[in-house]
């Protein structure tokens, strides 16, 4: 009898930091869901916040405004998942997520409807009716500032939202569009597996030509 010569594959740990107001990062949430289908990856969703990101830059009006109504949705996140078990909260923040991301991006509706939105999502998943006034209240802000920050300490400076962390080694990304499905997937995770374990590696970046395509 010939010995057994498979080998088990290992899981990979990654996280993910997203801002649900983010199209870019709702990209990349969407290849990595994919890419999890194809590859053993086990993946943790938090929570990072353009607001936060952005405070104090010289910003356009209309911009500005924009990221002043973004507080809402990541600041709901956080007051419902606060105090929660590792699991759950996790479970619970990528479900929200879900329901942010399919509202603004899919339904392509705009930040000035966020508040409607966080109704609709505290409605849609029974929680607590309590939280939507959360968005309008910096009584979480220290856990949500707590958890962007942790963001910032595992990536550096100067990037944007998302940030992945594959096995502790951080990065802004990446931004890809259309999301790729099935293998392909899989293979461009195969690639930040690759670059991740590369002492030394910084970045890959070139010119953006297209914007986010959701098909």
């Amino acid at each position: 009898m010939s010995a057994d010569t498979s080998t088990a594959r290992s899981t990979t740990s990654a996280e993910m930091f997203f801002d649900p107001a983010c199209p870019w990062a709702w990209m990349t949430s969407r290849w990595m869901m994919e890419a999890a289908q194809v590859r053993d990856l086990d993946i943790t969703w938090s929570v990072m916040s353009l607001s936060v990101l952005n405070e104090g830059r010289d910003l356009d009006e209309g911009y500005t405004a924009m990221l002043e109504r973004t507080w809402g949705p990541v600041r709901t996140i956080i007051a419902a998942t606060e105090g929660l078990a590792d699991e759950e909260a996790n479970t619970l923040r990528k479900k929200m997520y879900d329901a942010y991301g399919r509202r603004i991006h899919l339904d392509g509706r705009g930040s000035e409807d966020l508040p409607a939105i966080t109704a609709e999502v505290v409605e849609e998943l029974g929680l607590d009716p309590a939280l939507t006034e959360a968005g309008t209240s910096d009584a979480h802000d220290q856990a949500l500032r707590a958890s962007h920050q942790r963001a910032m300490d595992l990536v550096g400076d100067e990037v944007g939202t998302p940030v992945v962390s594959v096995e502790g080694v951080a990065f802004f990304g990446p931004v890809v569009t259309p999301a790729p499905k099935g293998e392909a997937a899989g293979r461009l995770w195969d690639g930040c597996l690759l670059v991740a374990g590369t002492p030394g590696f910084y970045e890959i970046k070139r010119t953006r030509s297209q914007g986010p395509d959701f098909s």
